[in-house]
């Protein structure tokens, strides 16, 4: 309910994770703090190199993020 209601005021913290082998972004959050998100991160990207995906590259924003959370 807090990540959603931060994520509509734009103070929410995103990742936008980007891949190459398949072309990809992601965007993973809202979270309501940077140090929480890069604590969460780790593993998403780890599951990501487990599938197979290369070239993973990420930025932290803090932004309001919407639908589509994958491109």
């Amino acid at each position: 309910m807090i990540r959603n209601f931060g994520n509509k005021l734009g103070l929410a913290w995103w990742a936008k994770i980007e891949t190459i082998q398949p072309n990809t972004t992601y965007w993973y959050g809202p979270f309501i703090t940077k140090r929480s998100l890069k604590e969460n991160m780790t593993s998403f990207i780890k599951d990501l190199s487990d599938e197979g995906f290369t070239n993973i590259k990420h930025n932290l924003v803090r932004c309001k993020k919407e639908e589509p959370l994958t491109v």
